[in-house]
């Protein structure tokens, strides 16, 4: 459990170094200009407290952390920044407590549906229980690197790439944009919090079918967009000959027979569905002919 201690500052200590620096000086001078033994022992006891005070003096740089620990045991952590003076018998590890960004590398993992996807992410963490990060894992670094290649592992199983695989899917990797955002940072945090680590941010920087099934999905999306263009095509086409046929009844413009009806609805859909332009043929004849 992190314990935040505020240890004596620092510049009275370094001032009260000094001073016993000089004593211990002085006295080696006098000693050796006199050739009197009893000088040694306050230059001694000065030199002794001066370079004892030193030992204990520490610097803490804005954003980072000293940890404390005496004979193996954990005292607290100085998260305040300045000089500061401690007990020269503690040890001290020294993290950064500052916003860091790591690039987690293109992966190749099998999404819902088993099909291989390459994925990448970038995530924005800190260090916030100096505690857990320096004693509760070996390597609070390479704990994050590996926890968070296997959470973004985790996340591309769960769902299915687009919805072609899974049309009933609510999330999917390609669409799901913020919320898979979430869910990754949500499962990061979950993961870390061992090693007292949150996340700021989790973003899925790339994502794509993997090389060897990329050109066969393509040209399954671009069969599905035809398809879904073709629905769209048709069902206007539709809509503006039964427009049509109403208009010409309704205004009495010209009565047509059901052949009429059936080859004038022919043809327009041919006008209306086809993808080039139609060529117009010019009857100069009656309309039965």
């Amino acid at each position: 459990m992190e314990k935040i201690v505020k240890p004596t500052n620092g510049y009275t200590a370094l001032f009260l170094s000094l001073i016993f620096f000089v004593i211990g000086i002085c006295s080696f001078v006098f000693m050796g200009n006199n050739q009197e033994p009893k000088y040694l022992i306050p230059g001694f006891i000065g030199m002794l407290i001066c370079f004892f005070i030193w030992k204990g003096l520490m610097i803490i740089q804005p954003n980072n952390a000293g940890i404390l620990n005496l004979f193996g045991k954990y005292v607290g952590s100085v998260k305040d920044n300045g000089l500061f003076f401690i007990n020269p018998f503690y040890t001290t590890a020294k993290l950064t407590m500052r916003v860091q960004n790591l690039a987690i590398p293109t992966l190749k993992v099998n999404d819902k549906m088993g099909n291989p996807v390459e994925i990448a992410a970038v995530i924005v963490w800190q260090v916030k229980d100096t505690y857990k990060a320096l004693y509760e894992v070996a390597d609070y670094y390479a704990f994050v690197k590996m926890q968070s290649e296997a959470a973004l592992r985790t996340l591309t199983m769960g769902f299915a790439y687009d919805n072609i695989e899974d049309e009933h899917a609510a999330v999917t990797l390609r669409e799901g944009g913020t919320k898979i955002n979430e869910l990754l940072q949500q499962e990061l945090n979950e993961r870390l919090s061992t090693a007292g680590i949150i996340i700021q941010e989790a973003r899925i920087s790339h994502l794509a079918y993997a090389q060897e099934i990329a050109g066969a999905m393509l040209q399954r999306q671009q069969a599905s967009a035809i398809v879904a263009a073709r629905y769209k095509i048709v069902e206007g086409a539709v809509g503006m000959v039964e427009l049509a046929l109403e208009m010409l009844s309704k205004k009495d413009i010209v009565q047509l027979d059901e052949e009429k009806k059936a080859a004038m609805v022919s043809n327009l859909m041919v006008v209306l569905c086809g993808e080039k332009g139609a060529q117009p043929v010019l009857n100069t004849g009656s309309l039965y002919q």
